[in-house]
């Protein structure tokens, strides 16, 4: 009975520590769950956090000033720059580069061979502000940005043409280098064969093979010499007709941009004959 008794008591022990052992079990379950929530609530936290950072960081760095006109100005040769300003114009885009006039209100920037898409040319319209980050080089006298990269950033401006007859025998006209200008009262000179342009600097082309218009204007009894260039006013353009159609004598009125080579040498984009 005893024996009994006895079996029957570690029994109910035995189911009671079962009981009490499975009961902690469970808790602990509870606790290791809870534990890993909150480390997932945390890394999540840490996560959200780290990217918002990252994401203003990014933003910050994006909006960082570019450089002032006259900080472009004053940089080295071959120094690497990063501007903001509008297009203006552009030359024929080939084999993803594209060569933009551009100018802001304080001054203009010729930059050549820009890396651009062929499916992005046509984003760069008159007006369109870009940012381009690049290399200040010159090349017989004309300042421009090469091996550039560019963004299109908000913002439109189209410069109105700033009338520098006045300077053209003044050192100071270089301060308007690639900017649109005007000129009034020029006379259309002679060429050496008598005839009021030449195709290609030295008469060398022809109207079919699209080349660049030369042909030279008096101002104040001296003469300066203006280019048609092509990849910007090809033989479609009613300035490449209107040159071809001038007359030694003729006083015209012109724009373009101050484009250098080895001195003032225009891209003439409008004439009118007076």
């Amino acid at each position: 009975m005893k024996k009994f008794l006895a079996v029957a008591s570690a029994l109910v022990l035995t189911l009671s520590l079962v009981a009490c052992g499975n009961k902690e079990t469970k808790t602990s379950d509870d606790t290791s769950a809870s534990v890993e929530t909150s480390t997932e609530v945390s890394t999540e936290v840490s996560t959200e956090v780290s990217e918002e950072t990252s994401t203003e960081e990014t933003t910050e760095e994006a909006l960082a000033p570019a450089m002032t006109y006259a900080e472009y100005v004053a940089a080295d040769i071959d120094s690497e720059v990063e501007i903001e300003a509008y297009v203006q114009a552009t030359q024929s885009w080939w084999d993803n580069t594209i060569n933009v006039y551009a100018q802001d209100e304080d001054g203009a920037y010729f930059i050549y061979n820009l890396a651009c898409a062929e499916e992005d040319a046509s984003l760069l319209v008159p007006g369109t502000k870009i940012r381009v980050k690049g290399f200040k080089s010159e090349w017989s006298g004309e300042v421009e940005i090469t091996d550039g990269t560019f963004q299109i950033v908000e913002g439109n401006f189209v410069a109105t043409p700033v009338d520098v007859t006045a300077l053209l025998a003044d050192d100071t006209l270089i301060d308007h280098m690639n900017q649109l200008v005007s000129f009034t009262d020029l006379t259309v000179v002679a060429q050496e064969d008598g005839s009021a342009f030449l195709y290609n600097w030295d008469g060398s082309g022809s109207h079919d093979s699209n080349s660049d218009l030369y042909f030279t204007v008096e101002s104040n009894g001296a003469q300066y010499s203006f280019t048609v260039e092509s990849y910007l006013t090809d033989n479609t353009t009613d300035v490449y007709a209107a040159v071809e159609a001038l007359n030694v004598g003729d006083v015209i009125d012109a724009e373009g941009f101050l484009y250098w080579y080895n001195g003032a040498n225009p891209h003439i984009t409008k004439i009118t004959v007076k």
